[in-house]
C-alpha cells in the first residue's frame, strides 16, 4: 500500500508540465499544418513526427510512474460525479496521449511515408502500405486531435475550478503552488 501524499512527486510534476507544453506545441503545428500548403508544411512536419514519438514515450513513462507511486487522493467533500469525471479524464488523456502518437505513425506506415526522427534515422514501418487504411487511420487521427483538444480544455478549466473556486488543494498537488486545501 502506497502512502498518501498530498502532491504528486518532482518528477510527475516535470513530466506533466513538460508534456502539456509539448502536447500544445504538437496541436497547434497539426493545425498550421493542415492550413498551410507553403513551404513551411515541410518544417511543421519535420517537427510534428519527432515530437509525436517523444510523446510517445514520455507518455510511457509518464504512466509507469503514475502507476507505481499513484496520485494524491482527491478532496473527501469532492462530489462524487466531480471525482468519477476527473479519474476518467485522466484516463482518457493517459490514452490519448499513447493513441495519437501510434495512429500517427502507423497512418504514415500505411501512406509509405518514413518517420524520421533527425537525419537519417527513421523509425520502421509498422504497418503494411495500404492506401484505404491510410486515409481510414488519417480520419482518425483528425477526429482523435479533436478529442484531445477538447479534453485538454476540460482539464485546464477543472484544473483553474480547483484553484480559483474550491481552493482545496487539487491544483497545488500538481502546480507545487496555489491555495492549499481548507
Amino acid at each position: 500500500m502506497r502512502p498518501e501524499r498530498d502532491g504528486f512527486s518532482g518528477t510527475q510534476r516535470v513530466l506533466h508540465w513538460l508534456m502539456a507544453i509539448m502536447v500544445l506545441a504538437m496541436l497547434f503545428i497539426g493545425v498550421s499544418m493542415v492550413s498551410t500548403l507553403k513551404p513551411r508544411f515541410l518544417i511543421l512536419i519535420s517537427i510534428h513526427k519527432p515530437l509525436g514519438i517523444a510523446i510517445l514515450v514520455l507518455a510511457l513513462l509518464r504512466l509507469g510512474v503514475r502507476l507505481r507511486l499513484g496520485a494524491p487522493k482527491l478532496p473527501d467533500d469532492l462530489p462524487r460525479t466531480q471525482a468519477l469525471a476527473a479519474q476518467l479524464s485522466h484516463l482518457v488523456l493517459y490514452a490519448l496521449l499513447i493513441a495519437m502518437p501510434l495512429v500517427g505513425w502507423g497512418m504514415l506506415s500505411a501512406g509509405g511515408y518514413p518517420v524520421v526522427l533527425y537525419g537519417s534515422f527513421h523509425l520502421p514501418a509498422i504497418l503494411p502500405h495500404d492506401d484505404q487504411l491510410h486515409a481510414i487511420l488519417r480520419t482518425t487521427h483528425t477526429v482523435l486531435a479533436y478529442m484531445f483538444f477538447a479534453t485538454i480544455l476540460l482539464h485546464v478549466a477543472a484544473a483553474l475550478f480547483h484553484a480559483l473556486i474550491r481552493r482545496d488543494g487539487v491544483f497545488r498537488a500538481m502546480a507545487g503552488v496555489g491555495p492549499r486545501s481548507q
